[in-house]
């Protein structure tokens, strides 16, 4: 398994982490419920060395929560970890457990919140008090070209992180928005279950998303190393009106 590395401790918080007293009253009761599970801040997972950084919203209450790696434990993970995959940008086999050996490879994977809230929604001070992990994550990423969303939250915990002005960059599914400091920000809607089974995401849409961003951070004519992209081009897929979306 490819251990969270951090180049400075305030990019992640500390396993009994004060600063949200309703997301600290989930995890004292998590706890007491679960006492095998992480029922903590959820690590990073991925080297700060990666040129493309994954956020996603918030720990899964039975997915990340649980296991204690991003995206590892439910529906999300298996759609993300096998699309990374496909892409080149992890080795090794997905079993939903952290001690299955996948390692990242060029990607680093995060959440805008580092707890799992109640109902798998934090609020926005939740989401304002955790950005500091974010902000600092982003700074001890010396290789970063890229960024990508998953969801609306996700894009603008991310804008606020990197002191870029919300009303510049509208969130848009499958969108890249070449941000003033020089990295690419890229949206997707979250890879959850709920979006894939409404259609409001599907497969072909999440795989366009990996493509179209690989090749604007690093078009093959002029880069010595491309990141890989082994799928054909699906034609793109008309949006649908927002359903929701979870961790």
């Amino acid at each position: 398994m490819t251990a969270p590395v951090l180049a400075h401790p305030a990019a992640e918080p500390g396993r009994d982490c004060p600063l949200c007293p309703r997301l600290v009253a989930f995890r004292v009761q998590n706890r007491a419920v679960a006492p095998g599970w992480h029922n903590a801040p959820v690590p990073s997972f991925g080297g700060t060395d990666a040129r493309l950084l994954i956020v996603g919203l918030a720990p899964g209450l039975k997915g990340a929560n649980r296991t204690g790696r991003p995206f590892t434990g439910d529906y999300a993970g298996e759609l993300l970890y096998s699309t990374l995959l496909k892409f080149g940008l992890a080795e090794g086999s997905y079993r939903a457990d952290p001690a299955d050996g996948l390692r990242l490879t060029e990607a680093r994977i995060t959440n805008a919140v580092r707890c799992v809230p109640p109902e798998n929604r934090p609020t926005p001070l939740e989401s304002s008090t955790c950005r500091r992990f974010l902000a600092a994550e982003i700074a001890v990423m010396p290789r970063l070209k890229a960024i990508l969303a998953l969801g609306s939250i996700a894009h603008a915990s991310v804008l606020a992180a990197l002191g870029e002005k919300q009303a510049r960059y509208r969130f848009a599914h499958g969108a890249l928005h070449p941000l003033s400091g020089g990295l690419i920000l890229g949206d997707s809607y979250h890879c959850s279950r709920l979006n894939t089974n409404t259609g409001r995401l599907t497969e072909a849409m999440f795989h366009q998303v990996f493509a179209d961003l690989a090749r604007a951070i690093e078009p093959p004519s002029r880069q010595a190393e491309p990141l890989r992209i082994e799928c054909p081009r699906p034609s793109r897929t008309a949006s649908r009106p927002p359903l929701g979306e979870d961790t």
